[in-house]
Order: structure tokens, then sequence, then C-alpha cells
């Protein structure tokens, strides 16, 4: 029931939700009671205790099942097989259940507890094994005790994903005072006060009010903002920050690294940053220390490094850093007419409101753009995150639906069609996704989930298939033998190159890639950019690169589309968009590029501050 509660739409949701909702509500013992007036005294009392238990106890895993698959029905490999063909009964059988099993047998192992004291009640009631008897055995415990060693507050780590380190069950203030108290012992009114403190301190305004936010309340930048915030709760002498920025656009990107410096300048505390990204480095860093392989590699002053690298693997990191400078490369692929055209095209996503009956204000992730993808071209699409861009998007390929506007792929209006028609025009309509971990399914082989599509269009011959297959993991740069891997026993950028085979199965018209670099190292990112530009002259693809990398997109791109609070504001050719901007929010973008330049990056950060200073002050 979870699981078709999780999937059978919104009223299957409600009605099915209201009645796992009253098997939870209902009094376990009052049943117990009854059953014991009304069963005759010769039925087995065990068999009645298993007949209650189980009629009674599948609303907590039936809540929890459908739980579960509301979290797996988003994640990306579930997408790709939609965008396969794949139904939803395919769907569930081979995508949704295997994922469920694992959490599943390990929340009924949890529950035994519950369920051996919901027993020893029932059988105090005649209801099941009557003493003397053993019912469970004999249970034999440790001692209690335990060693609460604090960690200090020397040290504090900044993890890259923000949305994951932070419990999404507990308020951000919550969680802050949680780490005070256990290392400070403070009350709990003094930890709230040093949760607001530091909120304030690291820029989250209204910081009184939004302590009581939960982390889903927050965009991308303030999430990481608040996990700064509760490394510096107990004001530590070095601070570690692992990849803060990688999942940031570049705007909010500049603005943690402006706070991690002037953390650095008002408390004296040392900051270990660990990146991938040239332009970071420049921006903060004093010294560099470059690794591979776990080995140390050079190491010296920033300048340094960056000006007049040592060793060759330095040198080779370097040179793959996209910079928005360098001349775009020339490409001899012709575009031609629209192959796809958005106009007016609207996605207002609900808000919560309170009471059902009440009407509830929307959130506008794209409010009237419209845009013109030609066939054979590769179009970026650049801002903010927050401005629309993978809404848009996941609405090109069908995976989401419009609230209004049209979207006509190859002289077909796409939004005019019913989903029976809609599903084998998503052949045509692929996406390459963003995290190359979350886009393939763990339990599968990759190349079951490189087939799957090709299955799910109705193709029976499995030699076949494999042949088609393992061609194009060739095509990627992979091996035939990788067909039987599975996807951990690969590196980042072998599993993206594993998502664009997925994607080119079908030999799609379209193809959308969203964000697929921004996960990977530079020297992993030049190799799928340029398997992109090989695949693209090779196949004729059309492609949309959505991206908040500037330097990428120049490099990918014939043209590009500045997207800000869900509308295009600007669109031209890569070259006369970079080189001569006419919107302020473009020109805002390129000037919060990092550049892999430390004079260079430091001028600009005190152009930002006092830029900021300005606003202020005439605030």
């Amino acid at each position: 029931m979870g699981l078709a509660a999780g999937l059978g739409g919104r009223l299957a949701d409600a009605l099915l939700g209201r009645a796992i909702d009253l098997a939870i509500a209902f009094p376990y013992l009052i049943f117990g009671i009854a059953l014991l007036a009304v069963v005759p005294a010769s039925f087995p009392r065990p068999v009645l205790l298993v007949v209650v238990m189980a009629v009674l106890g599948w609303g907590g895993t039936a809540r929890f099942s459908r739980a579960q698959t509301l979290s797996l029905r988003t994640r990306d490999y579930v997408a790709a097989a939609r965008l396969g063909g794949s139904s939803t009964a395919r769907i569930a059988r081979r995508e949704i259940l295997p994922g469920l099993a694992a959490p599943v047998i390990t929340y009924a192992a949890l529950l035994l507890p519950a369920n051996m004291v919901l027993e020893a009640g029932f059988s105090f009631l005649g209801i099941g094994v009557r003493p003397p008897t053993s019912s469970w055995g004999q249970i034999h415990t440790a001692s209690d005790q335990e060693i609460r060693r604090l960690r200090g507050s020397r040290i504090a780590m900044v993890f890259q994903d923000p949305l994951s380190s932070l419990d999404p069950y507990y308020s951000v203030g919550d969680q802050i005072a949680e780490v005070y108290r256990a290392h400070t012992g403070a009350a709990r009114r003094a930890a709230r006060a040093r949760a607001i403190e530091v909120l304030d301190r690291v820029g989250i305004a209204d910081a009184a009010r939004r302590v009581d936010a939960r982390p889903h309340e927050f965009s991308g930048g303030m999430r990481q903002r608040a996990l700064i915030a509760m490394a510096l709760a107990c004001e530590p002498r070095v601070l570690v920050a692992d990849e803060p920025t990688t999942a940031l656009d570049v705007t909010v990107q500049a603005q943690i690294l402006d706070l991690l410096s002037d953390l650095r300048a008002d408390t004296g505390m040392a900051l270990v940053l660990v990146t991938h990204d040239f332009g970071v480095v420049a921006s903060v860093a004093d010294d560099v220390l470059v690794m591979k392989e776990g080995r140390a590699v050079e190491h010296g002053p920033a300048t340094r490094i960056l000006s007049r690298p040592e060793a060759p693997y330095t040198r080779s990191l370097i040179s793959a850093v996209p910079r928005i400078d360098a001349p775009r490369p020339v490409r001899n692929v012709p575009s031609t007419g629209a192959l796809l055209r958005v106009e007016q095209l609207h996605k207002h996503f609900p808000t919560p409101g309170g009471f059902a009956l009440r009407r509830v204000a929307a959130l506008r992730a794209v409010d009237g753009a419209s845009l013109e993808v030609r066939r054979g071209e590769a179009l970026g699409i650049v801002g903010e995150s927050g401005s629309g861009k993978t809404t848009l998007a996941r609405m090109m390929v069908s995976l989401l639906e419009p609230t209004s506007g049209r979207i006509v792929f190859d002289g077909e209006d796409l939004t005019a069609l019913p989903e029976r028609r809609l599903r084998p025009s998503r052949r045509d309509r692929q996406m390459v996704f963003q995290d190359p971990v979350a886009s393939l399914n763990p339990r599968r082989t990759v190349g079951e989930s490189v087939a799957e599509p090709l299955r799910a269009h109705g193709e029976r011959d499995e030699r076949g298939i494999r042949r088609t297959v393992q061609r194009l993991l060739e095509d990627v740069g992979l091996e035939t033998a990788h067909y039987d891997r599975f996807p951990h026993e690969f590196s980042g950028g072998q599993r993206q190159r594993i998502g664009i085979a997925r994607a080119l199965v079908l030999r799609p018209k379209l193809v959308v890639c969203d964000d697929p670099v921004s996960a990977l190292d530079v020297t992993t990112q030049a190799q799928v950019v340029r398997l992109l530009a090989d695949l693209r002259e090779q196949l004729g693809l059309t492609l949309v690169f959505v991206s908040h990398d500037l330097a990428v997109v120049r490099q990918v791109s014939d043209r590009v589309v500045v997207m800000r609070h869900g509308q295009v504001v600007e669109s031209a050719d890569a070259e006369t968009l970079y080189t001569n901007p006419q919107h302020p929010y473009t020109r805002t973008l390129l000037d919060a590029v990092p550049v892999a330049d430390p004079v260079l990056a430091r001028e600009r950060r005190a152009q930002r501050k006092a830029r900021a200073t300005l606003v202020q002050q005439q605030g």
C-alpha cells in the first residue's frame, strides 16, 4: 500500500494515506480486548496474537514504504527510466522495489523492540503466549555504560553538500545549538542565543526569525552559510572546508568565498580549503598543496604555484581550467531551423499555506520564458540557483508538466499531447543529469541501465542489445568489459560517461545536459566537455547545456540564454554575450566568475566589498 500511495498520484496518495493514518491511530489494546471477548477460548492464542499484530502493525511499515517511495521516485535514475519510455508499473518493479527492500528490512528490525513490548502487553491480557513460557528466548544485555568524549572545539569542518549535511527534521537553529551545547554544556536559551549570533555573523538576514527555519526553507547559499555558522559556534582555531562552493552558482560562490576571507581576518582562524577549482584557490589561499593519488606533488605560495607551476601534474591541472576569456573552439556543425521552441512557458509550484481549503501562494519557478533551440546547435542556459534553469530543462524533456505556455518540438505541440502519445516522443529528447552517482541505479550493472530504454521500447534481441550498448560504451571512452560492472566501481567522470551513453542509446535528436560537469574535477570536466563536442559532430546532435559555470558554457555553446527569476533576460551568440553583455545581471554574473590569478582575485574581492559597503550606507 505504501508503494501504491507513493506512485499513484495525488488523489491515490491522499486516500491511501488516510487509510494508513487510520490504521496507525487505531487503539491496539482495545482491539485486542474486543477480540478476546468474541473469539472462542478454543482458538489458539498464539495464532490470535499473530493475527492482531499483522492486522494492526502494517500501518507504520506502509507509511515508511510510502516515504521511501516518494524519495526514490525523485531520483535521477527513475527520471531517466521515464525518459527511456518505461511505464509506471515497470518503474515500480525494476527501479523502486529493489531500492525499498533494504530500508524496509532495516525498519522491520528497528520495530522488533516495540513488537516485543506489544506482545508482552497482549500476553498479559491472555492473547498470545502465557507465562512462564518464554516467547522471545533468553535476552542478555551488556552493561549500559558509555564513555562520552568531547572532541573539543579547536577544529571544525564545513562539508561539500549542505543539504545532506543538515538534518531535514530539525530547525537550523536547533542543530547549531546542539553542537554548541555538546561542546560547552550551555543551557538551551544560551545555545539558542549563540545560534542566532553566528547566523547573523555569516550574513543570514533576520537571523532571529530564520533560526527556526528548516534546511529546505533555505537556498543553497544560505544552507552553506548555516553550515559555516555551525562550524563557528565553538570558535575553532582551524576550519576545514571540503569543496564548500562546488554546488553553488558564481554569485553565491563569490559571497561564500568573501565570507570565509572576512572570517579569517576577523577571528584569526586558519582555513584549510579542499577544492578542484583553481579560481577558488586564487581567491582565498595563501599557500597551495597539490596532491595526486594520496601524495603531495607540489607545495608553495599560491602566486608562484598558479603562475609558475613546476610539477607536470600541476601544469596539466592548470591548463585544464576553463577560462572565461579563452577563445572559443571552432565548430563545424551547421545549425538550421528551430528544432524546439518554448513560448511563454510558466511553471508554478504551490507552497504550503495552512488548511486544505485555503488558497496558497505559488512559487513561480519559470515565469513566461521564451526561447528557440536550432537544429544542430548547442544552446547554453546560465543563471543563479533558483533562476529556473533546471525546471525549464526538465519541461523540455517532459519530466515536468508546464502550468501554461507551449513547447513545440519538431513541429509538434507537446503540451497538447496526452501521456499515451507523449511517452513515445520522449525517445527523441533525452537528458544527462547533474549527479552521475544519483542518476545510475546502484543495484543494476551499468550495461543494464544503459540498455533499459531499448527494452522499454520493445527491443527483445538480447544479443543485439548487448552489442549496441557495448559499442556505445566504446564511443564514450569506456570498455566493452564495463557492461557487467556496477556504478560504484567507476570514477565520477566514468559514471558521467555512462550517463551520456544512456542518453544516446535511443539516438535522440535533442540532448539536454543539466550541469553535467559541476561535480567533476577540472581535468575530468575538460574530458567530458570534449566528449560532448566530439559526439555532437559525429552524430549531428542538438545540445542544450544548462550550467552555472560560465567558463564551461562559453566553451560548449554557440548561443547563450541568461535566466533570472524564471525569465529570459538576455540571449545572444556566445562571443557577443561574453564580450559585450547588455543586461546588468549578465555583467554581474560575468564579474563574479573566479579567476586563477591571486592578484586579480583579491582586487575583485575588494571591489565587491566596496560596492556592498556603499549599498549598505545608501540603504
